[in-house]
């Protein structure tokens, strides 16, 4: 995307001419070899100031790079007092996650054990004025892969996704479209069918460096397509019917996946209890 490029150009000719700016990082999905990048990939830069909060309080600088759209401020007390944010839509459709650091606090982050996790996904120096980074650690991206789930962690897994499915049957039964909503997407969906899908993904490639990017931005490109087809009936509209259908899909995509890593692993799947549930769902359903 040029207008991103331009953009870049300018904040490290802007970085590299300001004597209070010592280092500048690009970070996240561009400098990240696992990640899926297009038009509207963010520009994600890190900025080490001698005086992080004059930059920090006065945003006036955020508008040399051009005219916004939309903005969002975080300050130090977001994150612990490490760093603030400044998160910047451009009307060029440009978007810079502007992360500020104060100098003291960017050479704590360099001197811990672990590679911070924004790092670890992917870096790369674009401004050293001090040599600040001479001892970072090149990413790992291990933070970003999936890792093997032990019998307890799947089990727990698929006995809190049969359990929720029942406050969804509920609140359709009541009428009450938001809280079934609320936790067909908010919980099944997130916290339960991404992990599993994640899982079953990573069972067929041995576990070995295998990443779906966030909350499944991949999961077409690895998924069969008569897979893909079943986890797009897990979607439904906004009509009490759509979203019994749509139930009913999630309860027979998840027992094709947790039956199928449950053989891969040698973990014990709890048939009975999916019988149990469903015959709880359907009595439900079938209620005057």
């Amino acid at each position: 995307m040029e207008a991103r490029d331009e953009k870049l150009n300018q904040v490290i000719s802007w970085a590299e001419n300001n004597a209070d700016i010592r280092c500048v990082l690009l970070t996240s999905s561009l400098v990240n070899p696992y990640a899926p990048v297009d038009d509207f990939s963010d520009l994600d830069i890190e900025l080490v100031f001698e005086n992080m909060e004059d930059y920090e309080q006065d945003k006036s600088w955020i508008f040399l790079f051009g005219e916004t759209v939309s903005m969002v401020e975080e300050d130090t007390t977001c994150f612990d007092g490490k760093h603030a944010m400044k998160m910047v839509l451009y009307t060029d459709q440009v978007k810079i996650d502007f992360k500020l650091y104060q100098k003291s606090e960017f050479l704590k982050e360099i001197q811990e054990e672990d590679l911070p996790e924004d790092w670890d996904v992917g870096y790369k120096v674009l401004v050293d004025k001090d040599n600040l980074t001479r001892d970072l650690e090149p990413p790992t991206y291990q933070s970003i892969m999936i890792t093997k789930p032990t019998e307890k962690e799947f089990g727990q897994l698929m006995n809190d996704f049969w359990w929720d499915t029942t406050y969804v049957a509920k609140c359709l039964k009541r009428g009450d479209l938001f809280y079934a909503k609320f936790m067909s997407e908010n919980v099944i969906r997130t916290d339960y069918l991404v992990p599993l899908i994640e899982w079953y993904i990573a069972g067929f490639h041995d576990w070995n460096n295998i990443t779906t990017n966030k909350h499944g931005r991949l999961f077409k490109k690895y998924l069969s397509e008569e897979l893909w087809n079943k986890v797009e009936a897990t979607f439904s509209g906004s009509s009490i019917e759509d979203n019994w259908r749509a139930l009913y899909a999630f309860a027979d995509l998840v027992h094709e996946l947790g039956t199928s890593l449950a053989d891969r692993l040698g973990f014990e799947y709890s048939h009975q209890h999916e019988s149990d549930v469903r015959k709880y769902l359907d009595e439900v359903k079938n209620m005057p």
